[in-house]
């Protein structure tokens, strides 16, 4: 149930509906704008102000909002649930979505309007008043946090929570009812960005040999690590009743590294934290967005601008993980180490 405190004028103070998070539950928080599509009324915010932004919100309140980039993952979390309830029925060992916005309360109703026109179950919801969320995420419990700020993102790596910035791809692909599909870079994501920063340093050659002295040495974890061992827990659940070849989630990995010379570190670290990942596709530098374009991924992890906008060109919806040594290098520089990897490799 969501309620209002009202301090006058059309406005309302912070609020947060924090229901008791399900036991076990994979939580997911995401921010009004990555589930919904606000780029107009994003612009009265930014043109005219917060006054006239609330007003036109509560004007059109009965008029549903269009879905934003997040919109397909959420769908797609929710099919899981509807498989995993089938399978345990008193189980809360499900995705729990949390909308996770810095709206005022006023603006709502039209948020909840909108989740039940799409039949949506979010149940929880953090509305703050135009105060950051942030400080809040710990106190869901969040495993993973979506956004469009990326300001926010940083500030919620920085505290140690797993988080990406969304992107609106520039065409949309036909994504998977049944199955939700979910890729991951390595390097700087799923993994600490200590290769990254050998090969800005001292080169591939120095990088290729560093990897193999160290290829039974596991990677540090990176930030996203913990959101895919939450995948793989409720993966478990369906192989426990048989169901792998028929699980409703896939996990990829995408990396711009070449298997034979730096991969077999990558599948060493994943074993050692017991993960296992579904597909694994070593690129050796070449672009990720035709594969990504065959895969059709709920959503796509990155610390690259450069694979994320190449991602975005073909329709993969993508997420930037703002993290590691990479965020400083020019989009020159990316395109240059591409390059080189391809070379090395053929």
């Amino acid at each position: 149930m969501v309620q209002f405190k009202d301090i006058g004028n059309g406005f309302s103070v912070f609020l947060c509906l924090c229901q008791p998070k399900p036991q076990n539950a994979v939580t997911i928080a995401v921010s009004s704008r990555t589930l919904f599509n606000m780029v107009a009324e994003r612009k009265i915010f930014v043109d005219e102000g917060v006054e006239k932004y609330v007003a036109f919100q509560v004007e059109h309140e009965n008029d549903p909002l269009k879905p934003g980039p997040a919109f397909p993952f959420v769908k797609a979390l929710m099919n899981v649930n509807t498989r995993l309830r089938n399978l345990y029925p008193d189980s809360e060992e499900l995705f729990d979505i949390v909308l996770m916005t810095n709206n005022h309360a006023q603006v709502g109703v039209r948020l909840i309007n909108s989740i039940n026109h799409y039949g949506l179950t979010i149940e929880r919801f953090c509305m703050t008043g135009g105060k950051s969320p942030i400080g809040y995420l710990k106190a869901y419990m969040t495993n993973l946090y979506l956004s469009k700020s990326a300001d926010k993102v940083t500030e919620a790596i920085e505290e140690g929570i797993a988080a990406a910035t969304v992107f609106m791809p520039k065409q949309e692909n036909d994504l998977s009812d049944t199955q939700l599909r979910v890729a991951f870079d390595g390097d700087a994501v799923l993994f600490s960005d200590e290769s990254e920063i050998i090969v800005k340093k001292h080169g591939l050659d120095t990088f290729f040999e560093h990897e193999k002295k160290f290829e039974n040495q596991p990677l540090a974890q990176g930030p996203l690590k913990c959101f895919l061992e939450a995948l793989g827990k409720l993966q478990r659940k369906f192989y426990a009743k048989n169901e792998r070849l028929n699980c409703p989630i896939r996990t990829f990995l995408v990396t711009a590294r070449s298997a034979a010379s730096s991969g077999a570190r990558v599948l060493k670290t994943l074993r050692s934290w017991g993960l296992e990942i579904d597909e694994a596709l070593f690129l050796a530098g070449a672009p990720k967005g035709p594969l990504l374009q065959k895969i059709r991924p709920h959503i796509f992890f990155d610390d690259q601008m450069f694979h994320i906008e190449g991602a975005n060109e073909l329709g993969t919806i993508s997420a930037h993980v703002p993290y590691g040594i990479g965020q400083n290098a020019p989009l020159k520089k990316t395109l240059e180490f591409s390059l080189r990897i391809l070379q090395y490799v053929w």
